[in-house]
């Protein structure tokens, strides 16, 4: 059988050559490139077409999470396992409706971690077993067609949201993603609306609570 080709995008150069030796240590699995945000992750997906996705949630720029949500939609054969510290259900229920195939903490056991891949790649979802039942029955009972505040933004709003949450200027949101002040402006605006949050504060808040950017 052909190798499982993974792709390891965390923003930690150190956590990337930890999960690079272990991957290398299981048989049929081959890391064909690493990324150290999430634009660059999709980028490399593009390029090298991997199998799977190890992706941590926290990296400045793009989120795992929103890169998960692009990546699955652009290439739907490619499996994504958000990488995380975190067990509260958003996280894991960000996860999910981001489209990952499984949600594993970061500091499970190597064989966990080989039972994940492989869990993933036959086509089902891995959870990590100490994700309580309560997180997995919560996620299933607010799987209906209401939708969550965040849903009802579009890629670029998130993508703004996670810039304003990490400090930067509307000038600097702009130069970044090579649009005018006046379309930043706009999409702050509507994003506002749809959250219901009229401060930058309460933004900051509700993007660490959704897991876009890390509190410090």
């Amino acid at each position: 059988m052909s190798p499982v080709r993974v792709l390891v995008a965390d923003d930690h150069e150190l956590v990337r050559a930890g999960f690079r030796s272990l991957l290398q240590a299981i048989d049929g699995v081959e890391v064909v490139a690493e990324a150290d945000d999430g634009l660059r992750a999709i980028e490399l997906v593009r390029t090298h077409r991997p199998n799977l996705v190890l992706m941590d949630i926290a990296m400045s720029g793009l989120n795992g999470l929103e890169a998960a949500s692009r990546i699955v939609k652009e290439f739907p054969q490619v499996r994504v396992i958000i990488l995380s510290m975190h067990k509260s259900e958003e996280y894991v229920l960000q996860a999910l409706r981001n489209g990952a195939s499984g949600y594993l903490l970061k500091d499970a056991s190597p064989s966990e971690l080989e039972l994940a891949i492989r869990t993933v790649i036959r086509g089902d979802t891995y959870l990590t077993p100490v994700i309580s039942r309560q997180v997995i029955e919560g996620y299933l009972r607010r799987l209906d067609p209401e939708k969550s505040p965040s849903d009802l933004l579009t890629p670029r709003q998130r993508e703004i949201l996670q810039l304003i949450a990490e400090g930067l200027t509307t000038k600097a949101i702009a130069d970044r993603l090579h649009v005018s002040v006046k379309t930043v402006e706009t999409h702050r605006s509507q994003l506002m609306e749809r959250l219901k949050i009229h401060d930058v504060p309460g933004l900051v808040r509700y993007a660490i609570r959704t897991g876009l950017i890390q509190a410090q």
